[in-house]
């Protein structure tokens, strides 16, 4: 035991004392921020709920002509993929981007928000149509702007099928990576009373893309729900663990001088005890 050894591990508490102070810190903000997003991701869904009821009730037997339900004979597909911009979010981003490789090819088209996702893809050599970072909180321009590439591609029949990859918000500790297929609609014969003007098409359709922007929008809002929940309990999990290090640096450290000191009367004692013989 030395006293070089005493001034190793003083710097290894300062240094995990500094870094448990960054770890409270976002743990603080993460969790304000949670609290915020979870409020919009709740709200979001019932309104995407309310707006979903209301289109099912537009799917008659004159709708089904429209694009939206017409499959193309291209072979490939484009996925949206929701990410963050930033790590220290414990396996958010790995969630979605392993779930995502197992699905995409090569070929397919990618739109990908936040920049993990971006640069992972991007690295992997995939065609990226479309980047957006993550915003703070939801964006609708930015839900817009994915709607407007969706249609571009799938009416222009350049892709077959439209996917979107987020993580769904269920609770502050549950939240699970989704894949909805998003084109070409399903066909769900409904019967209604509702008269519409001036065709069945043109209100579908028209219907149809406020749908896909609300859609998406609802996805951004539960993504990032999900993101700072998962934020919060990897801080709040990073302090524990680096106060339990420190707890046993402590311990570690009061040993080695207790040693030391120990050794230290041993020598005086000693020293003594040679002098009185002499």
């Amino acid at each position: 035991m030395s006293k070089g050894e005493l001034l190793e591990i003083k710097r290894r508490i300062k240094s995990i004392k500094n870094t448990q102070k960054i770890t409270k810190a976002m743990g603080l903000v993460a969790t304000a921020r949670f609290k915020r997003l979870r409020d919009v991701a709740e709200y979001t869904n019932e309104y995407f709920k309310k707006v979903s009821n209301t289109l099912e009730r537009l799917y008659l037997e004159e709708v089904f002509d429209s694009a939206y339900f017409k499959e193309n004979k291209s072979d490939r597909d484009l996925y949206i993929i929701i990410t963050s911009n930033t790590g220290l979010c414990g396996s958010y981003n790995s969630n979605v981007i392993n779930f995502a490789k197992e699905n995409i090819k090569k070929k397919d088209y990618l739109i990908v928000v936040g920049d993990k996702g971006y640069h992972f893809f991007k690295k992997k050599g995939y065609e990226i149509v479309l980047n957006l970072p993550s915003s703070k909180f939801p964006n609708y321009e930015d839900a817009k702007n994915i709607a407007n590439v969706i249609n571009e591609y799938y009416l222009s029949q350049k892709v077959r099928n439209v996917y979107l990859i987020y993580t769904k918000f269920i609770s502050s500790v549950k939240q699970e990576v989704e894949c909805l297929k998003l084109l070409p609609c399903k066909k769900n014969k409904t019967k209604s009373d509702i008269l519409l003007e001036p065709s069945k098409i043109d209100v579908f359709e028209f219907c149809f893309k406020i749908y896909l922007e609300i859609l998406l929008y609802n996805s951004i809002s539960n993504s990032l729900a999900s993101e700072f929940a998962i934020r919060m309990t990897a801080m709040d999990s990073a302090t524990r663990n680096s106060q339990e290090l420190l707890d046993k640096l402590q311990i570690k450290f009061n040993r080695i001088r207790q040693s030391i000191i120990t050794q230290e009367v041993t020598e005086i004692v000693s020293g003594a005890e040679a002098l009185n013989s002499n």
